[in-house]
């Protein structure tokens, strides 16, 4: 007969367990209580929720197929009220459940700061989903936040909703940012990238109260200061969730007490994760909550394990703010720093040694050796024969840099490589013995970077390491089953042999088949027309589907048409003439994108030209919504209308689209322009993103708002619009001439590195010359094809129903 095993709380540490006891076949009839009204999934996640970079379905851990393949009965939205421990029985709201064996992981409580006006509404604490959905709701541009803590959910919560749009004002007691992770300097730095982000930071701020009448209105400091807002979020701390132990009169102290079984004082009931206490010690890190997990899953098979808490560390899960911690860093007598500075590049990392060991490592901007500084803390190795060149990493150990994969070959294989998950190098190198070669299958083998994604470049450092020549391969493979050439030989190649058509490339570079593929012809036709744009002739076939027709193709084969809007801004005429287009072709949607311009979705493409015609006679363009080339230009109002305006950032934008429109690139591109550092243009997450200040324009590259979200990295600050027009053709001149094909900014930056990028645009004189070839282009390119093809049905109806497709 099956023991009766009852959990309470259905949170990351009780799914780690279960997920362990089903693995080993442990033979439970399980039920399985959570106050929320929904099961297990991944709290770290609930930060790019807030900010927008993930849903909730992204973060669901163990969804309903999940708890049903595994029988387990779930009582969702069911609190646990009573334990009856002399008869075994849990009582929900809905009645009592025996057990034999009863799980408590009921997690922590915020802790709210006792101030006058802490029960207003409008005041949220950050520990689930609910307060994550009240932040997004109360999100909106313009709606002002105060967060009370600049800890880590502090800082979280802040960026999600600066993220959002919302004016956001962190109020932190201490001194400076994070202080039990970060050293002063290191705070600084933090706190200096958020302002620069726009959010407002208050150290050695008191609360003394918070305002309003019906709602939150306003936050009071001891000082007199006020901030207005909408809504107030505490994050200044957590208690561990003992009341339902308590009431069943559990041994607790700050929380549950525990032995190394995970056992309390009742021999019957067991607890885990945020809500105990071992040997005097609570914790609120995901990786010793897994580690209870394991423990308390073997347990419970009748096995022996025992809880041995080890040191963690701490990385911010805020897109592009690199920050890592661990260890012990206060100042102490006996002890010594090494510290490395860059401010050029914002790198920061403070090392503190105790005798020969190192005990605590700060680090931020650069934070790549932080898991072998990790382990030497937690191994207590010698460090002395390392100590001159100790701050530098494992590749310049001896004096001098070596192979650049020394720091993840000198972790050992217990090391931790993925936090979130607790995955260890051996059980990856493990993984990639047993087949998983790629990334997606370590991933989905030992969930490595599956959660957060901040170990990823370590994940993919260990496959190299361990691969070899094999994994360099898979990671730049030839350019598709025509040819062992990559793409970057191609490029290479058109370029010193001065091929100038598809027929030469294919028979001088040795193709294995006649005529190519739908994967190699864009490629080929886009590096032809970018290398040689006065000799060579743009080959339609070998477009996309999308370009060929102008207009991108919907499931139901009908397509989508969007008329280009300088910069957003459109007239009364032109909207007259786009509702005119879809009265007149039945056209189903009529959508304002998020590229603020209109979108006429469901057009027949016997219609396309016909359209097409009609948007130009009341003097419209095609917005390029198909095209590897620039998508849009979004704007902020700027200096003619916003009171926060510095500049005419409007004016800029509409210049800049002008510019660039009809240029062909490797991938889409799309450019914000900001007029403040208020950013509601999101210039921050583009592809180039512009944001204007009272002395001149700061310009940044390589954001991303997809599949990937990625922050810009600045790029230079210039001070006239001349040269943010220079500055930005340049770029993109560059970005033309190197870049993969398909590969967006972001990648290709990442490869041949913001530095090189910046070193070509800031010298005067390979910046005039990337300017005059991009110029030189678009004498050519930029015609608008709607007017071409409009004009000469015949050239485009031939080859409309052509199957050349790839991924877009």
């Amino acid at each position: 007969m099956k023991q009766k095993l009852v959990v309470v709380g259905a949170g990351m540490a009780s799914g780690r367990m279960l997920e362990a006891v089903f693995e080993a076949g442990g033979n439970f009839d399980v039920t399985l209580f959570n106050a929320e009204p929904r099961g297990n999934y991944n709290r770290l996640m609930l930060s790019p929720v807030l900010s927008g970079e993930k849903t909730y379905d992204q973060i669901v851990t163990h969804d309903a197929d999940w708890y049903q393949a595994h029988g387990v009965d779930c009582r969702f939205g069911e609190p646990v009220v009573k334990i009856d421990r002399a008869n075994r029985i849990v009582t929900s709201n809905t009645g009592g459940v025996p057990y034999d064996a009863l799980v408590i992981a009921t997690g922590s409580a915020p802790f709210i700061v006792p101030v006058p006006g802490k029960d207003l509404p409008g005041v949220v604490a950050y520990r689930d989903l609910e307060d994550t959905n009240a932040m997004i709701a109360a999100s909106r541009p313009g709606a002002r936040a105060v967060v009370i803590g600049g800890g880590l959910l502090g800082l979280e919560a802040a960026a999600g909703m600066a993220a959002r749009g919302a004016e956001v004002t962190v109020i932190h007691l201490m001194g400076h940012l994070m202080e039990r992770q970060l050293d002063p300097a290191a705070g600084y730095l933090l706190q200096k990238d958020l302002e620069r982000r726009g959010i407002r930071i208050h150290c050695k701020g008191a609360t003394k109260a918070i305002l309003g009448t019906d709602r939150v209105e306003a936050v009071l400091l001891e000082d007199g200061t006020v901030y207005p807002a909408d809504l107030v979020c505490m994050a200044v701390g957590i208690r561990p969730e003992v009341r339902l132990a308590n009431d069943a009169h559990l041994d607790v102290g700050r929380g549950i007490t525990v032995d190394d079984q995970m056992r309390t004082s009742d021999p019957a009931i067991f607890a885990l994760g945020e809500c105990v206490e071992h040997d005097k010690q609570v914790f609120g890190l995901v990786a010793p909550l897994y580690d209870q997990a394991k423990v308390l899953a073997a347990t419970l098979l009748g096995q022996q394990a025992a809880f041995k808490p080890v040191q963690t560390a701490t990385k911010l899960k805020v897109t592009g703010v690199d920050l890592f911690s661990a260890g012990d860093f206060a100042d102490a007598p006996g002890r010594e720093d090494i510290v490395f500075r860059d401010p050029g590049r914002g790198v920061y990392k403070r090392l503190i040694l105790e005798g020969a060991h190192l005990i605590g490592a700060v680090m931020y901007g650069d934070t790549a050796d932080g898991a072998w500084f990790f382990d030497l803390i937690k191994q207590r190795r010698d460090v002395t024969d390392l100590r001159d060149t100790l701050i530098f990493g494992p590749a310049f150990q001896g004096g001098a840099q070596t192979d650049p994969l020394a720091a993840v070959a000198a972790l050992p294989p217990e090391a931790e490589i993925c936090g979130c998950n607790g995955v260890c190098k051996g059980k990856i190198v493990t993984a990639i013995g047993g087949g998983a070669t790629t990334l997606e299958l370590v991933r989905s083998t030992t969930k490595a970077s599956a959660s957060c994604g901040t170990c990823t470049g370590l994940v993919e450092q260990v496959m190299a390491l361990t691969l070899g020549d094999s994994f360099s391969a898979n990671a730049n493979p030839p350019m598709c089953k025509c040819t062992d050439h990559t793409h970057e030989d191609v490029r290479r190649l058109i370029k010193s042999m001065g091929l100038k058509s598809i027929p030469a490339v294919m028979q001088d570079l040795g193709w294995k088949t006649v005529g190519g593929c739908a994967s190699c012809r864009p490629a080929l036709n886009y590096y032809l027309i970018a290398d040689w744009p006065m000799d060579y002739t743009d080959d339609r076939q070998s477009r996309f589907v999308n370009e060929r027709n102008h207009g991108n193709i919907q499931k139901d084969g009908t397509y989508s048409v969007v008329p280009r809007m300088w910069g957003g801004v459109t007239t009364p005429a032109e909207l007259r003439a786009i509702a005119d287009a879809a009265d007149r072709y039945g056209v189903p949607m009529v959508k304002v994108t998020g590229g603020q311009r209109i979108d006429l979705l469901g057009v027949k493409k016997q219609d396309l030209p016909a359209i097409w015609s009609d948007l130009n006679a009341a003097g419209m363009v095609s917005g390029h919504a198909y095209a590897k080339g620039l998508r849009t230009v979004k704007t902020c109002v700027g200096t003619d209308f916003c009171r926060f305006g510095t500049q005419d950032s409007t004016g800029l934008g509409i210049q800049l689209e002008k510019l660039l429109w009809g240029s062909w690139t490797p991938a889409k591109v799309k450019l914000g322009v900001s007029g403040c550092p208020r950013n509601c243009a999101e210039a921050t997450c583009k592809d180039i993103g512009v944001v204007c200040v009272d002395s001149g324009y700061e310009i940044s590259v390589a954001g991303a708002a997809g599949m990937d979200v990625r922050e810009t990295e600045f790029l230079c600050k210039v001070t006239t619009e001349a040269e943010v027009m220079e500055v930005i053709a340049a770029f993109t001149q560059l970005y033309r001439e190197n870049a993969r094909y398909l590969h967006r900014i972001y990648k290709w930056v990442a490869k041949v590195g913001l530095d090189w990028c910046r070193a070509q645009v800031e010298d005067p004189a390979t910046r005039r010359a990337l300017y005059d070839r991009f110029m030189l282009s678009q004498s050519i390119y930029q015609t608008d094809p709607w007017a071409d093809l409009a004009a000469k049905p015949a050239d485009w109806a031939p080859i409309a129903d052509l199957t050349l497709r790839a991924a877009e």
